[in-house]
């Protein structure tokens, strides 16, 4: 059991840097999107999408798993690092690139499910295309350790646009509230 539980903290020193490998696995994956993408911008996204995160880690004061910090967020006692607010601050980072041939989505699975926590994320594309050609960029997930895949092939979430699932919300409370 204790075995289990320290595969869940969070690593001390916090996550790890990211290896050249790594960072040029994403960059391919992202220039691989469409024949159109610039190799100089897909590589720059990967970094950042590889070292953001670690800053906002040491930012938020991340010491926990996704979830432990998440409760010291919730009662005050660290001020950011929610699931949101990884994939803001990485969307803001990403936008201020201001890349011509990719493009920033966020998304949200288990928006609309009142078990299961929602998650939201960052996703980046080849310009014009939607969040389904996409690939997830999801550093909350293992606590600034990026995440990566193809919005597809996520096999832990169901991935959605962030504006679809929000209107829907707001929808079903105006619905509630009777204003409708």
């Amino acid at each position: 059991m204790a075995l289990f539980l320290s595969a869940c903290a969070a690593p001390e020193g916090g996550p790890p840097k990211a290896t050249d490998a790594q960072i040029n696995a994403l960059a391919a994956s992202i220039a691989a999107l469409r024949d159109d993408i610039d190799p100089a911008e897909a590589a720059r996204a990967a970094r950042i999408a590889y070292d953001y995160p670690l800053e906002l880690a040491e930012q938020y004061g991340i010491t926990d798993t996704p979830l432990a910090h998440n409760r010291k967020v919730n009662r005050g006692d660290r001020p950011r690092g929610l699931c949101w607010h990884w994939a803001e601050d990485l969307q803001a980072k990403l936008n201020s690139e201001g890349f011509r041939t990719l493009e920033v989505h966020r998304a949200i699975a288990n928006g609309l499910n009142p078990i299961l926590i929602s998650h939201s994320t960052a996703l980046i594309s080849a310009k014009g295309d939607d969040m389904y050609d996409a690939i997830v960029l999801d550093p909350w997930r293992f606590g600034g350790k990026l995440f990566w895949s193809k919005t597809l092939e996520d096999k832990r979430y169901d991935w959605y646009p962030r504006l679809e699932i929000l209107t829907e919300r707001r929808r079903r409370r105006l619905a509630y509230e009777g204003e409708l």
